[in-house]
């Protein structure tokens, strides 16, 4: 009998891009070629383009800088409706919606870099551009909509209508295969049944990209948000980001135009996981903006704030976060910048290389910001507004905490994103040995499969053992960072010489090492920042002399200490007896650990019922026209 983790695993796999038409950067390096030369140099956007996503930035940040108070977001969390008409005015709901369609059709490039503004300020005024337009209705209809849908919703999308994503549920996260929602042909249309959680703009929205099961299969719909049937039950609030318009939507018997069906049916998860490899985008924008605002109140109150008779910044103790968030801060610019230029090239295939942005992007700014509040001491804790009520500056470090927390959620958890990546990054082994490891192949199947993995790997295992990285001159071009690269070289043949050493061990048990995937996943991820941000320095260095690759440095040299320290416990570990632990401690074997407390929580079953049905509540949407 098929097991559920077997189900899961198919339905997720069917939905998986399998052919590799374009090069990948990410793909080489997990392979253990280091291909410099796919962004180096980075792709150059015309002039033209530069001026008008250029003269957006200036209109955006005069726009932020008078009519938006984010601290009036934060304190009644809520974005004003002037400031989403405003907003839309500026186009910035079209920013990367093309100009037939009404939009601006800037560059990703732009898009990030309006992000990073946007959500250094606002987070949460950022977090509403970047679901409308990431994995909102305008990215799934660029990518797989048909003309007519194009021209029907995208004008209005550009025109600041709101529109959101539905995918979650109840009990549904990252297992698409447990997917509820229904949507029943019925002649010309489809009836959809069912609820959808954390609904992010879900509140305001006037468009809805819905997931639904169309027989055993998930397909895709773009439903207008006012139809008959459907309730905003409540606005979820969270720790941060809390002028989101996030909500819990129930649809019952609500008719779709089939001609909504986005793509055919079926595609749905297959569009949701292509729509985020550029989607995915946004994240690493919002957190380059966060690190770079952290940078600026270390450095201001590093050099302000004296203890023991210097600037605290002085002191060795805080000269190293201080190292830490100014290296971070200048990496996390130069993984989006690289990342986003690459998207608009599309001469790459960056579906890696986007999931190890935001991978990275999310998890160094969490570190960030804790080491910001830190730095700040007492006053990293005590929030803006009481700051400036005692008479101080209020600087918002702890919301910068509370905001950016979830980022190693959105879009794909940490430890999901860990195993969609390592899938990736072993593709390669399993596309010439899939039988070998799958312990369910037939004897037959299992030798044919011997024989291809035989003839790949007598191939590919002396590429291994030597290489640029070897020879003292190699990327000299790079100045003093020229060792960085070689060390990225090296260390990208030694990675994927692990990969196989793990492959060899545990064969098709190895999908199960998530610990093991997940480290060789973050090594990748930190090499592939370290590429990024020597390119950065490397095309700086004209313009600003010696100090991109004083960043950089400094960078690649906390970065090689951590891929160091990553390897070491690819062996070195307590995966198995921690995974022993957790069985034991699931039956309660170690409830008197639990002793001497009391629960706080609100009595309630851990995951809400969600039958479907007509909806008692009380409609919460609130559109904004």
């Amino acid at each position: 009998m098929t097991t559920d983790y077997a189900k899961a695993r198919a339905v997720a796999e069917q939905a998986r891009e399998k052919e590799w038409t374009r090069p990948s950067f990410g793909r080489q390096l997990f392979l253990g070629d280091f291909r410099l030369d796919l962004v180096h140099p980075a792709p150059a956007l015309p002039e033209a383009e530069v001026r008008r996503g250029e003269d957006f930035l200036h209109a955006l940040r005069r726009f932020l800088e008078s009519k938006v108070d984010p601290a009036l977001i934060e304190r009644t969390a809520q974005v004003p409706d002037e400031v989403v008409k405003g907003l839309a005015e500026l186009g910035a709901f079209g920013i990367t919606i093309k100009r037939e369609y009404g939009g601006l059709g800037l560059p990703y490039l732009y898009y990030g870099r309006a992000l990073m503004l946007t959500g250094s300020y606002c987070p949460a005024l950022g977090t509403l551009l970047s679901a409308h337009q990431s994995i909102g209705v305008p990215q799934p209809l660029k990518l797989f909509g048909s003309e007519e849908q194009k021209r029907a919703f995208l004008p209005r999308c550009a025109k600041g209508e709101i529109s959101a994503f539905l995918l979650t549920e109840p009990d549904v996260g990252s297992d698409p295969a447990r997917l509820a929602t229904t949507a029943v042909r019925d002649g010309d249309d489809y009836v959809i049944d069912g609820v959808k959680l954390w609904t992010t703009n879900g509140v305001v929205a006037d468009l809805l990209v819905v997931m639904a099961r169309t027989g055993s299969k998930i397909s895709a719909f773009v439903v207008e948000a006012d139809s008959p049937g459907i309730t905003v039950e409540r606005r979820n609030a969270f720790m941060g980001l809390r002028g989101i318009e996030n909500g819990v939507t129930r649809f019952h018997r609500v008719r779709v135009p089939a001609a909504n069906l986005i793509g055919r049916e079926g595609q749905g998860l297959k569009i949701a996981l292509t729509t985020l490899n550029t989607g995915r985008l946004s994240l690493p924008a919002a957190c380059a903006g966060n690190a770079k605002w952290a940078l600026k109140i270390a450095r201001e109150w590093a050099a302000e704030r004296v203890q023991w008779g210097r600037p605290i910044g002085e002191h060795e103790a805080v000269a190293g976060k201080l190292a830490f968030i100014a290296g971070t801060a200048y990496a996390l610019e130069a993984v989006m910048d690289l990342t986003c230029r690459l998207a608009d090239d599309e001469s790459n295939d960056i579906r890696i290389e986007a999931a190890l942005a935001k991978l990275y992007a999310s998890e160094m700014v969490w570190k960030v910001a804790d080491e910001l509040v830190q730095l700040r001491g007492g006053r990293g804790y005590e929030t803006a507004e009481s700051l400036a009520a005692r008479g101080e500056r209020g600087v918002p470090a702890e919301q910068l905490l509370r905001d950016v927390r979830i980022n190693r959620i959105f879009e794909g958890s940490t430890e999901i994103m860990h195993l969609l990546i390592a899938r990736e990054a072993v593709d390669a082994h399993l596309s010439v040995a899939g039988e070998l490891v799958d312990p369910a192949a037939a004897p037959r199947d299992r030798a044919r499969a011997a024989a291809r993995a035989g003839g790949f790997y007598a191939r590919w295992l002396p590429t291994l053992v030597a290489g640029a990285g070897n020879r003292p001159g190699s990327y000299a071009e790079f100045g003093p960072l020229a060792a960085h690269l070689r060390y990225v070289e090296r260390t990208g043949r030694r990675l994927a010489r692990s990969t196989f050493y793990g492959m060899s061990r545990w064969q098709g048990g190895l999908e199960h090492r998530q610990g093991f995937l997940g480290r060789i996943v973050d090594i990748g991820a930190e090499l592939f920042a370290m590429t990024a941000v020597c390119v950065r320095a490397r095309e700086e260095e004209a313009e600003l002399g010696r100090r991109p690759a004083e960043l950089a440095d400094t960078f690649c040299r906390q970065a090689r200490l951590r891929a160091e320290a990553l390897f070491d416990r690819l062996w070195d570990n307590t995966d198995s007896g921690d995974v022993r632990l957790a069985k034991h401690l699931l039956k309660g074997r170690y409830a008197f650990a639990e002793e001497g407390i009391l629960d706080a929580s609100v009595d309630g079953p851990w995951i809400s019922p969600s039958e479907p049905g007509a909806s008692a509540a009380e409609n919460l949407r609130r559109p904004v026209h």
